[in-house]
C-alpha cells in the first residue's frame, strides 16, 4: 500500500542531511490513515498530494503550509491522511543543526510549523522545483539545490563533531550508559547535556530512552535481526518497565503495537533501518 523510496545524500550535503526520502500511497478517497511519528531528527516533509494534518494541541489538527518542518519527537506525535498522498522530505542529522537553523532544536520539539519559520529556506520556490520534478532525481535534486543555498546563508559550515558521535552511539548502541557515552564523545555530562538540547533537542538521556524503543519497534516489525543478548538487553528491566517505556513512546502496549496498523510510523523505523550504520 505505502511505496517508500529512501536515498543517501550528495557528497557535500552527506554531512548535514541523513536521508531523503519519497513516500508515495494509492488509496480510496475516503480512506483515512491515523498514525503517530516518533523522530529522532528533525525533517522537512513537502506535501504533493494528499489531506495531511497534525495533532499540534490536543483535539487540535492542522497543516501550516505544504513545506512543514517536524522538530524531533520526545512523545509520539499524531497525523492523519485522507486517500491518496505524495510526499518527499528529508532527515537533518542532529550534528548539522546550527548549519541550518538560527535557534536551539529544544524550542521545536514535537512541533509541526510551515518550514520558512525554522530554517528559513525558500519553501515556495522550494516546492515548485520539488513539483514539476518528472522523477525522484530531479526532487532531490531540487532539495539539495535549497538546502545549500540555505548552508550559505547561514554560513556554518562546520558541524559539531561530538554530537555526530553521539547520535552514531544513539542509533548503534542504544544501551550505552550516559557516562560512558560522555567519555567516548570526549564531553563532561554537563557539556553533554547542553549541547544534545541545542541539536537533538532533548536530554541525553531521553535520546538514548527512544533509541532504545526505537530499536525493540524495528525488531517487533521485522526490520532487524537482533541476537539474544541484545534482545536481552532492550527487553528493559521488567514487563512493567516495558510496558511504561511503549505508553510513553507509543501510547499502547508492547501488545497492542505488534497488532496496530502503523503504516507511517513503521515507514520510519524502515527507514531508520536502512541508514542506521552509514557514517
Amino acid at each position: 500500500m505505502l511505496l517508500s523510496r529512501t536515498y543517501r545524500p550528495s557528497e557535500r550535503l552527506k554531512p548535514y542531511i541523513r536521508r531523503f526520502y519519497v513516500f508515495e500511497a494509492e488509496l480510496p478517497d475516503d480512506f483515512i490513515i491515523e498514525d503517530f511519528l516518533l523522530a529522532e531528527t528533525a525533517f522537512v516533509r513537502c506535501l504533493l498530494k494528499g489531506e495531511w494534518v497534525g495533532e499540534v494541541a490536543p483535539g487540535e489538527w492542522s497543516r501550516p503550509s505544504k513545506t512543514l518542518f517536524f522538530g524531533s519527537n520526545q512523545h509520539p506525535f499524531r497525523v492523519r491522511v485522507q486517500g491518496s498522498f505524495a510526499v518527499a522530505g528529508f532527515a537533518i542529522r542532529p550534528s548539522a543543526w546550527r548549519c541550518l537553523a538560527r535557534h536551539p532544536h529544544n524550542e521545536f520539539v514535537d512541533r509541526l510549523i510551515p518550514m520558512e519559520k525554522m530554517i528559513g529556506i525558500n519553501s515556495k520556490g522550494m516546492l515548485q522545483d520539488v513539483e514539476a520534478a518528472s522523477d525522484d532525481d530531479g526532487k532531490l535534486a531540487a532539495m539539495d539545490a535549497a538546502i545549500w543555498r540555505r548552508i550559505e546563508e547561514i554560513g556554518r559550515i562546520e558541524t559539531d563533531t561530538a554530537m555526530a558521535e553521539f547520535e552514531k552511539i544513539a542509533r548503534t548502541n542504544s544501551t550505552m550508559p550516559i557516562e560512558e557515552a560522555a567519555e567516548r564523545i570526549g564531553l563532561s555530562i554537563r557539556q553533554m547535556e547542553r549541547r544534545c538540547k541545542q541539536h537533538f533537542g532533548i536530554t541525553p538521556k531521553s535520546v538514548m530512552r527512544r533509541g532504545r524503543f526505537l530499536d525493540l519497534a524495528a525488531a517487533i516489525r521485522g526490520f532487524s535481526t537482533p541476537s539474544e543478548a541484545d534482545l536481552a538487553q532492550l527487553r528493559f528491566f521488567d514487563q512493567s518497565h516495558l510496558n511504561r517505556e511503549f505508553k510513553r513512546f507509543a501510547q499502547m502496549t508492547p501488545g497492542q503495537f505488534k497488532k496496530a496498523f502503523t503504516p507511517l510510523q513503521t515507514a520510519g523505523l524502515k527507514l531508520r533501518e536502512e541508514s542506521k550504520f552509514e557514517d
